[in-house]
């Protein structure tokens, strides 16, 4: 069972084209990590997915029901935090969330303390619900935040960059709690530019490029499925010509070292160095295994994406 899945999902403003005709699937129960450099479409995708905006072509489900058109039963249950938290500075934390509760028609407003002391004690934020918001540190508010989206049981999270700004601290914090929300069974969708954060506590990733859905997948099966080669040579040029005419992509010339790189893909390695030996490509090692994640990614992404944080 999908949580979230779209066809075909695009939008435009005016002639340029934001989000280019994505088909989301994230599993029930998981963590997905939606990630991608900024400006690559992340935070307008959630938008359409939350109803926030239409789309240009394409539909969404959100839990099997279709957004926009049963938003209003998708919707309560779904929790949500975009483009960061906006609270009253000078109410405390738990006036705040006291606030948000009684906004929402569907909450009983007898047991509306109860609710709110449960979501702060869930993000570790009990013993401070008194202090005014204006004291909090950014780690604080972001917890806060995701505490307003806990008021009531949801099913599926959506989360659009959580650790943004962050101190090491506050990034620790949300990373531990997305992590045990997922442990939990509660579907997490988070969206960030920063690998290093996101790949720690997630089960699937989708990675955008320019509005593109470029790759999709559980982490493990990502990982493994592509191969890195390298090749030891002096004929550095000629090797990557070979490489490129297999259908080898990332491929580059380290010339200093004598070595080219590249990602085989679907290519068996024994046919690369047939195919370069063949040519006359005096290769002096050839090694190939899958690479780590932030070589992957910088190959799908390009070097913009912040892969370390």
């Amino acid at each position: 069972m999908l949580a979230v899945q779209t066809w075909e999902l695009t939008k435009r403003f005016g002639s340029q084209t934001v989000v280019d005709g994505i088909d989301l699937a994230v599993p029930a129960g998981s963590v997905y990590g939606f990630l991608g450099p900024n400006g690559s479409g992340k935070t307008t995708t959630i938008r359409m997915l939350l109803g926030l905006i239409g789309p240009s072509a394409g539909r969404s489900e959100l839990l099997g029901l279709p957004v926009p058109g049963q938003a209003e039963a998708a919707l309560h249950r779904v929790g949500a935090l975009v483009e960061g938290p906006a609270f009253h500075p000078y109410l405390s934390g738990r006036a705040n969330l006291a606030r948000l509760d009684v906004a929402d028609r569907r909450a009983d407003p007898r047991t509306s303390r109860a609710r709110v002391d449960a979501a702060l004690d869930r993000v570790g934020l009990l013993a401070a619900a008194e202090k005014r918001y204006r004291a909090y540190s950014l780690g604080m508010r972001q917890r806060l935040a995701i505490a307003g989206a806990l008021l009531m049981p949801r099913e599926l999270l959506v989360l659009d960059e959580p650790t943004n700004g962050l101190d090491p601290q506050g990034t620790r914090e949300v990373r531990a709690l997305i992590g045990s929300l997922g442990s939990e069974g509660t579907t997490v969708l988070v969206s960030s530019h920063l690998l290093s954060e996101v790949a720690q506590v997630c089960s699937h990733l989708g990675v955008m490029r320019e509005g593109r859905l470029v790759a999709q997948g559980p982490i493990t099966e990502l990982q493994g499925a592509a191969t890195r080669a390298t090749v030891r040579t002096d004929d550095g040029e000629q090797a990557a010509y070979v490489l490129r005419e297999l259908g080898a992509t990332g491929v580059s010339v380290d010339a200093e070292h004598a070595q080219v790189r590249g990602e085989l893909g679907a290519i068996a390695p024994e046919k690369a160095v047939a195919a370069l030996v063949h040519a006359g490509v005096a290769v002096r090692g050839f090694s190939s295994g899958a690479p780590d994640l932030e070589d992957w990614f910088v190959g799908l992404t390009g070097e913009g994406f912040d892969v370390s944080g």
